[in-house]
Protein backbone atom coordinates (compact mmCIF):
# COMPACT_ATOMS: atom_id res chain seq x y z
CA UNK A 1 0.00 0.00 0.00
CA UNK A 2 2.83 2.38 0.82
CA UNK A 3 4.33 1.84 -2.63
CA UNK A 4 0.96 2.62 -4.27
CA UNK A 5 0.58 5.91 -2.35
CA UNK A 6 4.10 7.03 -3.31
CA UNK A 7 3.44 6.21 -6.96
CA UNK A 8 0.16 8.16 -6.91
CA UNK A 9 1.80 11.22 -5.35
CA UNK A 10 4.62 11.10 -7.93
CA UNK A 11 2.12 10.97 -10.79
CA UNK A 12 0.19 13.96 -9.38
CA UNK A 13 3.34 16.07 -9.10
CA UNK A 14 4.26 15.26 -12.73
CA UNK A 15 0.80 16.34 -13.92
CA UNK A 16 1.04 19.64 -12.02
CA UNK A 17 4.46 20.37 -13.53
CA UNK A 18 3.16 19.64 -17.03
CA UNK A 19 0.16 21.94 -16.53
CA UNK A 20 2.40 24.73 -15.36
CA UNK A 21 4.47 24.47 -18.53
CA UNK A 22 1.38 24.54 -20.74
CA UNK A 23 0.06 27.64 -18.95
CA UNK A 24 3.33 29.53 -19.49
CA UNK A 25 3.50 28.87 -23.24
CA UNK A 26 0.59 31.14 -24.30
CA UNK A 27 2.03 34.02 -22.26
CA UNK A 28 5.34 33.76 -24.13
CA UNK A 29 3.58 33.55 -27.50
CA UNK A 30 1.53 36.68 -26.72
CA UNK A 31 4.59 38.97 -26.56
CA UNK A 32 4.62 41.63 -29.30
CA UNK A 33 7.43 43.86 -30.56
CA UNK A 34 7.43 47.37 -29.12
CA UNK A 35 6.57 50.29 -31.45
CA UNK A 36 7.57 53.04 -29.01
CA UNK A 37 11.03 53.61 -27.58
CA UNK A 38 11.37 55.12 -24.12
CA UNK A 39 12.66 58.68 -24.07
CA UNK A 40 15.97 59.47 -22.31
CA UNK A 41 15.72 59.05 -18.55
CA UNK A 42 17.83 62.13 -17.87
CA UNK A 43 15.21 64.44 -19.36
CA UNK A 44 13.29 66.21 -16.56
CA UNK A 45 9.58 65.68 -16.40
CA UNK A 46 7.45 68.67 -17.32
CA UNK A 47 5.13 69.91 -14.54
CA UNK A 48 1.54 68.76 -14.94
CA UNK A 49 -1.59 70.40 -13.72
CA UNK A 50 -3.73 68.59 -11.18
CA UNK A 51 -5.82 65.91 -12.84
CA UNK A 52 -3.53 65.59 -15.88
CA UNK A 53 -1.98 62.20 -16.49
CA UNK A 54 0.73 60.97 -18.82
CA UNK A 55 -0.34 58.80 -21.74
CA UNK A 56 0.03 55.16 -20.63
CA UNK A 57 2.40 52.95 -22.61
CA UNK A 58 -0.47 50.62 -23.57
CA UNK A 59 -2.09 53.51 -25.48
CA UNK A 60 1.15 54.40 -27.26
CA UNK A 61 -0.26 54.49 -30.77
CA UNK A 62 -3.57 56.13 -29.80
CA UNK A 63 -4.09 59.82 -30.65
CA UNK A 64 -4.48 61.92 -27.53
CA UNK A 65 -7.13 64.61 -27.32
CA UNK A 66 -5.58 68.11 -27.55
CA UNK A 67 -7.90 69.27 -24.76
CA UNK A 68 -6.51 66.60 -22.43
CA UNK A 69 -2.86 67.40 -23.16
CA UNK A 70 -0.78 69.54 -20.83
CA UNK A 71 0.43 71.69 -23.75
CA UNK A 72 -1.46 74.86 -24.75
CA UNK A 73 -3.93 74.80 -27.63
CA UNK A 74 -1.76 77.15 -29.70
CA UNK A 75 1.86 76.22 -28.91
CA UNK A 76 4.86 78.39 -29.69
CA UNK A 77 8.10 76.93 -30.99
CA UNK A 78 11.23 78.99 -31.61
CA UNK A 79 14.64 77.34 -31.91
CA UNK A 80 17.65 77.12 -34.24
CA UNK A 81 17.83 74.40 -36.88
CA UNK A 82 20.89 72.18 -37.30
CA UNK A 83 22.18 74.47 -40.06
CA UNK A 84 21.85 77.52 -37.79
CA UNK A 85 18.71 78.91 -39.42
CA UNK A 86 16.13 80.18 -36.89
CA UNK A 87 12.76 78.41 -36.92
CA UNK A 88 9.50 79.96 -35.72
CA UNK A 89 6.34 77.84 -35.85
CA UNK A 90 4.19 81.00 -35.95
CA UNK A 91 5.74 81.91 -39.31
CA UNK A 92 4.12 78.82 -40.83
CA UNK A 93 0.50 79.82 -40.26
CA UNK A 94 -1.71 78.72 -43.15
CA UNK A 95 0.04 75.33 -43.36
CA UNK A 96 -0.61 72.01 -41.66
CA UNK A 97 2.58 71.47 -39.66
CA UNK A 98 3.76 68.07 -38.46
CA UNK A 99 5.99 68.45 -35.38
CA UNK A 100 7.84 65.14 -34.99
CA UNK A 101 9.88 64.33 -31.86
CA UNK A 102 12.45 61.63 -32.71
CA UNK A 103 16.01 60.42 -32.06
CA UNK A 104 18.80 58.85 -34.10
CA UNK A 105 18.76 55.73 -31.90
CA UNK A 106 14.99 55.23 -32.19
CA UNK A 107 14.14 52.45 -34.66
CA UNK A 108 10.45 53.35 -35.16
CA UNK A 109 11.49 56.99 -35.70
CA UNK A 110 13.90 56.10 -38.50
CA UNK A 111 11.28 53.90 -40.13
CA UNK A 112 8.75 56.74 -40.44
CA UNK A 113 11.22 59.41 -41.63
CA UNK A 114 11.05 58.53 -45.38
CA UNK A 115 7.26 58.84 -45.36
CA UNK A 116 7.38 62.15 -43.51
CA UNK A 117 9.95 63.41 -46.00
CA UNK A 118 7.79 62.37 -48.97
CA UNK A 119 4.76 63.99 -47.35
CA UNK A 120 6.62 67.28 -46.92
CA UNK A 121 7.89 67.17 -50.51
CA UNK A 122 4.65 66.13 -52.23
CA UNK A 123 1.99 68.11 -50.34
CA UNK A 124 2.12 71.89 -50.61
CA UNK A 125 -0.24 72.34 -47.68
CA UNK A 126 1.81 70.15 -45.31
CA UNK A 127 5.15 70.95 -43.68
CA UNK A 128 7.21 68.80 -41.32
CA UNK A 129 9.80 69.70 -38.71
CA UNK A 130 11.83 67.07 -36.89
CA UNK A 131 12.83 67.71 -33.27
CA UNK A 132 15.73 65.45 -32.28
CA UNK A 133 15.13 64.68 -28.61
CA UNK A 134 18.59 63.49 -27.56
CA UNK A 135 22.07 64.55 -26.48
CA UNK A 136 23.88 65.09 -29.78
CA UNK A 137 25.83 67.99 -31.28
CA UNK A 138 25.08 69.67 -34.60
CA UNK A 139 28.13 68.19 -36.35
CA UNK A 140 27.16 64.61 -35.43
CA UNK A 141 23.56 65.28 -36.49
CA UNK A 142 24.64 66.64 -39.85
CA UNK A 143 26.76 63.53 -40.40
CA UNK A 144 23.78 61.34 -39.51
CA UNK A 145 21.50 63.23 -41.91
CA UNK A 146 23.94 62.60 -44.75
CA UNK A 147 23.29 58.91 -44.22
CA UNK A 148 19.54 59.41 -43.61
CA UNK A 149 18.58 62.47 -45.69
CA UNK A 150 15.18 64.16 -45.36
CA UNK A 151 13.81 67.25 -47.09
CA UNK A 152 12.27 68.79 -43.96
CA UNK A 153 14.21 70.85 -41.37
CA UNK A 154 15.74 69.28 -38.27
CA UNK A 155 16.40 70.90 -34.90
CA UNK A 156 18.06 69.47 -31.79
CA UNK A 157 16.02 69.74 -28.60
CA UNK A 158 17.67 70.21 -25.22
CA UNK A 159 16.41 67.23 -23.22
CA UNK A 160 16.92 69.22 -20.00
CA UNK A 161 14.93 72.17 -21.33
CA UNK A 162 12.48 70.89 -23.99
CA UNK A 163 9.95 73.21 -25.67
CA UNK A 164 7.59 74.25 -22.89
CA UNK A 165 4.48 74.41 -25.05
CA UNK A 166 4.75 70.71 -25.90
CA UNK A 167 4.49 67.73 -23.55
CA UNK A 168 7.83 66.23 -22.53
CA UNK A 169 8.08 62.97 -24.52
CA UNK A 170 7.59 59.83 -22.44
CA UNK A 171 8.44 57.76 -25.50
CA UNK A 172 9.48 58.20 -29.13
CA UNK A 173 8.37 58.92 -31.72
CA UNK A 174 5.81 61.52 -30.64
CA UNK A 175 4.05 63.67 -33.22
CA UNK A 176 1.85 66.77 -33.11
CA UNK A 177 -0.32 67.97 -35.97
CA UNK A 178 -0.74 71.75 -35.95
CA UNK A 179 -3.56 73.28 -37.98
CA UNK A 180 -3.31 76.34 -40.28
CA UNK A 181 -4.61 78.49 -37.40
CA UNK A 182 -1.72 77.38 -35.17
CA UNK A 183 -3.85 75.17 -32.92
CA UNK A 184 -3.12 71.55 -31.99
CA UNK A 185 -5.29 69.22 -34.08
CA UNK A 186 -3.85 65.86 -33.08
CA UNK A 187 -1.15 64.25 -30.95
CA UNK A 188 0.17 60.72 -31.39
CA UNK A 189 2.61 58.78 -29.22
CA UNK A 190 3.95 56.09 -31.52
CA UNK A 191 4.67 55.73 -35.24
CA UNK A 192 2.68 57.69 -37.81
CA UNK A 193 2.31 57.29 -41.57
CA UNK A 194 1.55 59.67 -44.42
CA UNK A 195 -1.87 58.04 -44.65
CA UNK A 196 -2.69 58.55 -40.97
CA UNK A 197 -1.58 62.19 -41.06
CA UNK A 198 -3.61 62.97 -44.17
CA UNK A 199 -6.61 61.22 -42.62
CA UNK A 200 -6.28 63.41 -39.51
CA UNK A 201 -6.08 66.53 -41.71
CA UNK A 202 -9.18 65.51 -43.67
CA UNK A 203 -11.04 64.75 -40.42
CA UNK A 204 -10.19 68.23 -39.16
CA UNK A 205 -11.67 69.83 -42.29
CA UNK A 206 -8.50 70.06 -44.37
CA UNK A 207 -7.80 68.77 -47.88
CA UNK A 208 -8.47 65.10 -48.53
CA UNK A 209 -5.72 62.88 -49.89
CA UNK A 210 -6.21 62.20 -53.55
Amino acid sequence: MLHLRVAAMTASLCLLAACGQRQQAPEQAAAKPETVVSAPEQAPAAPQAAGDAATPASDAATPASPDAAASPAMPQLKLPLVDGTPYDLAAHRGKWVVVNFWATWCGPCLKEMPELSALDAMRDHIEVIGLAYEEIDAEAMQAFLKEHPVVYPIAIVDTFDPPRDFDTPRGLPMTYLIGPDGKVVDKVLGPVTAKSIEAAIAKAGGPKAG
